[in-house]
């Protein structure tokens, strides 16, 4: 949907359910998937999803003024989460019910767990995992935990393949 003059630009090889509503500037990466329900409202700033990402179903992404959305590549953000105005980098799992706020970071190759809470301008380091309701680094992650997150990323790109194909 259009926002004052700006349409989201859906690269040909992504997949965007058909209940899912994407508003403003919104830009979805080669082989990502925006699951049902979900809402990319970036009517406050820009939102960027890297490539082989997946939202999905019921997650928000939105923006305040000076607080754009980006997601790198291979990001699986599970069912409900919210992200507003931050930056996730790549080969990242946001957990279910999980919320990351305005301004803050997560470095690569970590983990957020399910319904924590990371808040406001928090800075979390590459291989993290993340827990609870004030954004805690846990633990440094660990092969398994890699790999974890991979099988995510692989697992909704095939189903963005098999829904593209109908």
């Amino acid at each position: 949907m259009p926002l004052l003059g700006c349409a989201p630009a859906v690269h040909a090889s992504a997949f965007v359910a058909p209940t899912a509503v994407l508003i403003g500037p919104v830009r979805l990466g080669p082989r990502s998937g925006v699951w049902f329900q979900a809402v990319l409202r970036a009517d406050g700033d820009e939102i960027t999803v890297g490539e082989e990402s997946n939202l999905q179903d019921g997650v928000v992404v939105h923006t305040d003024p000076g607080f754009p959305a980006r997601l790198g590549s291979r990001v699986s953000v599970g069912h409900h989460a919210v992200l507003h105005g931050c930056d996730i980098q790549d080969d990242v799992l946001v957990g279910m019910h999980a919320t990351v706020l305005n301004g803050a970071r997560i470095g690569s190759h970590s983990i957020v767990a399910a319904g924590a809470i990371v808040p406001e301008g928090r800075d979390i380091p590459s291989h993290s995992l993340v827990a609870g309701p004030h954004g805690t680094v846990v633990r440094r992650l660990e092969e398994a935990d890699l790999a974890l997150i991979s099988a995510h990323a692989q697992n909704y790109l095939a189903l963005t393949r098999l829904y593209r194909l109908g």
